[in-house]
């Protein structure tokens, strides 16, 4: 009875000694090493214990960055070499393939054989437990004919004995389908989402084709196909946050922002000035004529690859403190576009300006809708807040000459949202 209750694999295992137990531990390991999907895997998960702390404390970012971009570097590296080696060794790629299907058979003649134990008779559960010690066993040592042999006879005893038990292909490969795809839909609603930079309302935080990962839990998991949070997880929206949300006017588009004031806030604006509840922004002037790149083409035309259609503006940059977070803004006092006025947030939404203050549809022009009214983005609105970038494809950078003055920005990875406060201001573009 105690042998009928260890799984196939259980019972594989056990028929090894201790020495091929540990040599076939070590050699999946390795194989898992050997997978394409190892790097961007072991890369994804140091980038969220990278995420974790700087949203915990900012100023780690300024040592960890460069970290992060040597580690990003090796990552590409070892992905690179994999590739490379399955296409140049053929032996190596010979024997990694064998051991690979050599898996995903024992993989699944387990599953088949567990699942349908009680179906099996005696002699064939010892039949199938024999070919897959002798796998097992080969994974490690044996030749890759000799691998590729035992791992023959192991789908003839499956197909023999477990393939008429199993439900159809097409039955298994939906499941299969179905499973991934919740678990994506899992992550994106619960999680994280990718959002790209479209536009230059909130330079110079955000570039133009920066792309930054949303946390969507943080302020509360919004109920699918609804704009309504029923509880709090983290923490509430506060001010300095940058967020993506559901624009309430036009509720087709996503916007991103940086909340300036929070339900039961004053604000009063008077020409280039902004009182928060009474007490002036706090403000530090950086450059007064600071350069930075824009495009001229709009988000929802086409444009080919190669035109380069990047130009470059000029506005003032300042250091703005608000709500315990430091950021840069743009806000040119010849260009004013602040709305003289007071207005009181409500509760239950934030009111967001883009960090460009001159070249921002944002909540003191209507959200974009074009009513020129006051607009608040109600909390049920929000998808969550933006944390690091994760990929920049902005002006300059690797391959610009080749898509139109676009590159592959890596100075601009893994940067935060807010400052640690001492930071140098944004280099001039070249």
């Amino acid at each position: 009875m105690a042998a009928e209750s260890k799984s196939l694999g259980q019972a594989a295992l056990a028929s090894l000694s201790t020495a091929e137990q540990k040599a076939l531990t070590k050699v999946r390991w390795i194989e898992r090493l050997k997978s394409l999907w190892a790097p961007v895997t072991v890369l994804a998960l140091v980038f969220l214990v990278y995420l974790t702390i700087v949203e915990f404390s900012v100023c780690t970012y300024t040592w960890l960055q460069p970290v992060m971009k040597v580690f990003g570097l090796l990552c590409v590296l070892w992905w690179a070499a994999l590739v490379a080696l399955r296409y140049l060794w053929r032996s190596w790629e010979a024997r990694r393939m064998a051991r690979h299907e050599a898996e995903e058979l024992l993989s699944e003649v387990e599953g088949a054989a567990n699942k349908h134990r009680a179906a099996l008779k005696e002699n064939v559960w010892t039949e199938l437990v024999e070919r897959a010690t002798t796998v097992a066993k080969d994974l490690p040592a044996a030749s890759t004919e000799a691998l590729k042999e035992s791992t023959r006879k192991l789908s003839d005893a499956h197909d023999k004995h477990l393939a008429k038990l199993k439900a159809s292909g097409w039955l298994e490969t939906g499941s299969g389908l179905v499973k991934a795809l919740a678990i994506a839909l899992l992550v994106r609603t619960v999680f994280l989402e990718p959002f790209k930079i479209p536009s230059g309302s909130m330079l110079p935080t955000l570039e133009i084709g920066d792309q930054v990962f949303v946390n969507k839990f943080i302020y509360g998991v919004r109920l699918p196909f609804t704009n309504l949070v029923p509880f709090t997880i983290v923490r509430a929206p506060k001010r300095g946050d940058v967020i993506v949300f559901n624009n309430p006017v036009s509720p087709d588009k996503d916007y991103i922002k940086r909340i300036v004031a929070i339900g039961g806030d004053t604000l009063a604006f008077s020409g280039r000035e902004l009182r928060l509840n009474g007490e002036v922004l706090a403000t530090t002037l950086e450059t007064p004529k600071h350069t930075f790149w824009d495009q001229r083409y709009q988000m929802s035309s086409p444009r080919l690859w190669t035109t380069d259609d990047w130009y470059l503006s000029e506005s003032t940059l300042l250091k703005e403190k608000l709500g315990g977070v430091t950021h840069w803004i743009l806000n040119d006092p010849n260009r004013p576009r602040d709305r003289d006025g007071e207005v009181t947030v409500p509760e239950g939404s934030v009111f967001v300006m883009g960090d460009n203050r001159d070249n921002s549809e944002d909540s003191r022009f209507g959200l974009g809708g074009g009513s020129g009214s006051w607009e608040f983005v109600p909390h049920g609105h929000i998808k969550g807040k933006a944390t690091v970038i994760w990929l920049a494809l902005g002006r300059g950078g690797l391959l610009n000459g080749i898509f139109g003055g676009t590159g592959f920005r890596t100075d601009r990875l893994f940067l935060p949202m807010e400052l640690c406060g001492a930071e140098a201001a944004p280099p001039t573009p070249k």
